[in-house]
């Protein structure tokens, strides 16, 4: 099991670092150089291909070996980088976009490989619990290495140099997926051998997606993934940016909000993992979700004060804690949710039916969080977070009904 753990983490923290770089680190610098918060918001386009992903997932599915996907896929990310240290963004803007569309996409079909893997290689629920653990703790580590670490040190370092020791990071981690033993797991080869068996979906699309829909459970969890992040992406997004207008510098807001605030992030994602090995998932989701709109009251409560005081900075640092530490609790929830739900699909399908809820759980925020700057522009600060709120609650009450008649309801021993 320790084995599947480092594994796992250590891909998902590759995994996570281009999104660290475009939610933690662009924001703040585009800020800085005087963007508005519409332009900024605009810049969650850049995860489209997470979007799109679902689109080639039969693709690796069938094709190939997992290795020969993850190799492929993390060297490419290296060589993406050493392209993206060769550029200043101050002169060839463009040309860093495109560098971040091209980790967008190799990281997605990573992601699908990944996910597949963890598919096959995580039984029971104690294995779940903790594998999804080690997903999202891994995922948000690199978030925090890339948009935290890296922003506190960009100033010193360069961009060059900070894109050169990521390509170092990569490289080695393509080494080390090339020589793990994990991937000779003989579920694994039996999963690819089985699919060898089901060639005529790839001529018959409609097949796969028929499988897909069919799976008991897809038809809830396809809702739920799509709005249970609304109202928290809205104010995620927006809340570090009311602190850079009004009460913190950017290299604060990168160490508060990209460091420590992500740290309790990391803490609520393994707590997450360790109650699920001693509690129903159902009942661990109610408590969470209420605890959250609790939360995001006492957030939007400090959007009335305006004038920079330390009693300021450090309610601000509590919110944006509890803010992450009840996210990390609330994704690894999720993602086991995820998980569970795929595992009752058909082996050929399980990697495809994985990529289409997580798709569906990236484009729920990333429509929702490309739309936050412009409302917060339109509306201001106090209705924009009015309505994160209201989004907040609803889902609270979705969670809540579905642990008393619907998918989450726990049945009789």
């Amino acid at each position: 099991m320790n084995d599947k753990l480092v594994f796992l983490g250590l891909l998902y923290f590759v995994q996570g670092i281009p999104y660290g770089l475009q939610s933690l680190l662009l924001p703040v610098y585009l800020r800085g150089a005087g963007h508005s918060l519409t332009h900024i918001g605009l810049t969650k386009i850049l995860y489209f291909p997470w979007v799109l992903k679902v689109l080639w997932a039969p693709l690796v599915d069938r094709v190939g070996t997992k290795r020969c996907w993850l190799v492929a896929t993390v060297s490419g990310l290296a060589l993406t980088c050493l392209s993206s240290a060769a550029l200043a963004p101050e002169a060839h803007i463009w040309g860093v976009v495109a560098t971040l569309l091209a980790m967008n996409a190799l990281a997605s079909v990573q992601d699908i490989t990944v996910d597949g893997a963890a598919v096959g290689l995580l039984k029971g629920r104690s294995e779940l619990g903790l594998g999804n653990m080690a997903q999202v703790v891994g995922y948000k580590a690199g978030s925090v290495f890339a948009g935290g670490g890296l922003l506190a040190v960009i100033d010193v370092a360069g961009w060059g140099p900070m894109f050169m020791l990521l390509a170092f990071v990569y490289f080695g981690v393509a080494l080390f997926v090339w020589g793990a033993p994990v991937l000779d797991n003989e579920l694994l080869r039996g999963q690819a051998e089985g699919r060898r068996g089901v060639q005529s979906d790839a001529v018959h699309p409609w097949r796969v997606w028929r499988k897909l829909l069919s799976v008991p459970g897809t038809p809830w969890t396809m809702i739920y993934v799509l709005t249970y992040k609304l109202g928290e992406q809205g104010a995620v997004t927006m809340f570090p940016l009311f602190l850079l207008d009004h009460h913190m510098t950017a290299r604060e807001l990168g160490f508060w909000n990209g460091v420590i605030a992500m740290c309790f992030s990391i803490c609520g994602s393994s707590l997450g993992g360790l109650l699920l090995s001693q509690f129903s998932i159902g009942s661990l989701m109610r408590r969470v979700f209420v605890m959250r709109t609790v939360s995001m009251v006492f957030q939007s409560s400090l959007l009335t004060v305006l004038e920079p005081s330390p009693l300021m900075k450090g309610m601000a640092v509590l919110s944006l804690s509890i803010q992450h530490f009840l996210g990390g609790l609330i994704t690894t929830l999720t993602f086991t949710t995820m998980m569970h739900c795929t595992q009752r699909a058909e082996e050929s399908v399980q990697a495809t039916h994985y990529s289409f809820l997580s798709t569906l759980e990236v484009m729920g925020k990333l429509m929702f969080g490309a739309l936050a700057g412009g409302l917060v522009d339109w509306v201001g600060f106090p209705t924009a977070f009015l309505l994160f709120l209201v989004l907040s609650a609803g889902t609270a009450l979705h969670i809540w009904k579905a642990t008393d008649t619907g998918a989450l309801r726990e049945q009789p021993k």
